[in-house]
């Protein structure tokens, strides 16, 4: 769908160019809906003990928290804001296979709302590594703009650390949860800003 719509958008920008409008606005609008779609090959840290970003954005959020629905407890839960101007393809925190996958229908509150988190339309995807016995949740939220969200995984795919699995078309929220008696350390701070699959928001016990 994606692709479909870029090629329409790059036809439209030659008859633009062909026949330019009195006003650019139309132009400015393709350049940056271009933009939004923009994809990047990261380099994951080699880390083993790091689990990274799974969004480009600004950190929002560390907070503890109960997070019943998949990890089954307490829980660190660090929330992201994408802005309208950040690359939105989601990335896996931490290697593992996909475990659960629900979508939650709801609001459409600006993302940086504290509400928007549980009151949002969101998709939950649920990792478990079997290997260092460990499960983490990843939330894609919608935001006031945003309003389609993309998962790509099915139960049962098995994803690496920093693999693509979906992306929030505009505005929105990513957020992580971990159980909070595995987080060795905390590597990020809030306000800071983070990018999917490079940035190491923290380590494992």
């Amino acid at each position: 769908m994606a692709l479909s719509f870029l090629l329409s958008a790059a036809l439209g920008a030659g008859i633009w160019f062909l026949y330019p409008p009195a006003s650019p606005a139309p132009f400015v609008l393709f350049l940056f809906v271009l933009s939004f779609f923009r994809d990047f090959e990261r380099k994951t840290p080699s880390d083993p003990d790091a689990f990274v970003s799974p969004a480009d954005g600004r950190v929002t959020e560390i907070t503890d928290v109960t997070e019943d629905t998949y990890v089954g407890g307490p829980a660190v839960r660090i929330g992201i804001f994408l802005s309208v101007f950040n690359c939105h393809v989601n990335r896996t925190p931490w290697p593992g296979t996909v475990e659960y996958i629900k979508y939650f229908p709801g609001l459409f509150l600006d993302a940086r709302h504290p509400d928007s988190g549980p009151k949002n339309e969101a998709n939950a995807l649920g990792l478990r590594d079997d290997s260092r016995n460990v499960k983490m949740l990843v939330r894609q939220v919608a935001g006031l703009i945003a309003r389609r969200i993309i998962c790509t995984a099915k139960v049962g795919d098995r994803l690496e650390k920093g693999q693509r699995f979906g992306m929030i078309k505009f505005g929105s929220r990513t957020e992580l949860y971990i159980p909070k008696d595995r987080v060795g350390s905390i590597a990020v701070k809030v306000g800071d800003a983070v990018y999917g699959a490079k940035t190491i928001l923290g380590r494992l016990k």
